[in-house]
């Protein structure tokens, strides 16, 4: 069991008898008195890919869905079918594009740091690492001494997601990339 103001984006929960994942969770605080603080989640079942919102107060329990995690690779894609294999079994598996639309934005071929969340053999989720770097494929010319303002501009990765970059930086550089909010971070070292 675990307490609503508990939750966290990595949590699994059991509603109905099927696990769902949290895509986004929001906090809401009354302003009223003795209001206590509101949750509201919205949650994905793992086998049906739809979607469920839930409000809950800070101390309501729910039932956490056991599983296990394993760390994976991101191997290739053939059509709409992407395969990735267990880096201590070196079992491979296969998600459809359905079940990775949250992620497809951030997967590049042979991409390792992922965290799969298993239960009863089955795949629930995949988590992708916090931050990852990729390269700008595409974008406007960098402006010369563009340092000093804080403006933006888009820019196109390798994997086709377009975030706001500063406009100091230029085509051809790797970059942080926060995926949880797809917002750039920061320069790669």
């Amino acid at each position: 069991m675990i307490k609503a103001c508990d939750l966290k984006k990595t949590s699994v929960i059991d509603l109905d008898g099927a696990p769902h994942t949290i895509d986004n969770i929001t906090q809401q605080s009354p302003t009223a008195r003795g209001g206590g603080t509101l949750y509201k989640v919205r949650y994905r079942n793992v086998s049906t890919q739809q979607k469920v919102d839930m409000t809950y107060r800070s101390d309501d329990t729910l039932l956490e869905t056991s599983y296990e995690t394993k760390e994976v690779q991101y191997l290739y894609a053939e059509g709409d079918r992407y395969t990735f294999m267990d880096l201590e079994s070196y079992d491979q598996f296969e998600q459809t594009t359905d079940e990775l639309s949250e992620l497809l934005p951030f997967l590049v071929e042979d991409m390792e740091g992922i965290i799969a969340l298993i239960s009863d053999g089955q795949v629930l989720t995949l988590r992708l690492p916090d931050t990852i770097e990729l390269q700008i494929t595409e974008c406007a010319p960098s402006l010369k001494g563009a340092s000093a303002t804080a403006r933006t501009k888009p820019a196109t990765l390798t994997t086709g997601l377009v975030v706001q970059v500063p406009e100091y930086i230029e085509q051809g550089e790797t970059i942080k990339v926060d995926t949880r909010e797809k917002k750039y971070i920061s320069r790669a070292s």
